[in-house]
């Protein structure tokens, strides 16, 4: 069943090449999750409408499944570097195994990311505190989870 799943999610997939495969599992008892991402987002009608074209094209007769198709969730960590592309200019939170950093996703290549972020530090010289900005590139194989950070103003 997987392979049928799969070939049927590449084609409606194809159908909407902004739409890209976060994740697919399939249980012992055939039930189908999919989550999709969208470079714009993903909007209802379009998890419906992979959701029919697997659904539709998937015999119940022959094998029953349930069927569940999403939206990577703004609480879901990023995995693939089209979402952070994707969240460029907006603001993370990435933990590595050393630190955790948040600020504002500046950069993304094909290696790391680059984010940036002011900090109150100590004067050098004399008393007080001065604005400094700070900036990391933290390379994808050192980030254990990344996710944005939903700000309201």
């Amino acid at each position: 069943m997987r392979e049928r799943v799969e070939e049927l999610l590449n084609e409606a997939l194809g159908q909407k090449p902004e739409l890209f495969l976060i994740d697919l599992t399939i249980s012992e008892a055939n039930q189908i999750r999919i989550i999709i991402d969208g470079d714009k987002g993903v909007t209802v009608q379009d998890c419906i409408d992979v959701s029919r074209a697997i659904e539709h094209n998937l015999d119940r007769e022959e094998e029953d499944f349930a069927l569940e198709v999403h939206s990577a969730g703004v609480t879901e960590p990023l995995t693939m570097v089209r979402q952070y592309k994707k969240n460029l200019g907006r603001k993370l939170k990435v933990r590595t195994a050393e630190e955790t950093v948040e600020g504002e996703l500046t950069l993304v290549d094909d290696k790391a990311v680059t984010i940036q972020w002011k900090a109150r530090e100590p004067k050098p010289i004399g008393k007080g505190k001065v604005t400094v900005k700070k900036e990391a590139v933290i390379p994808y194989n050192d980030i254990v989870e990344a996710k944005v950070m939903i700000t309201f103003n």
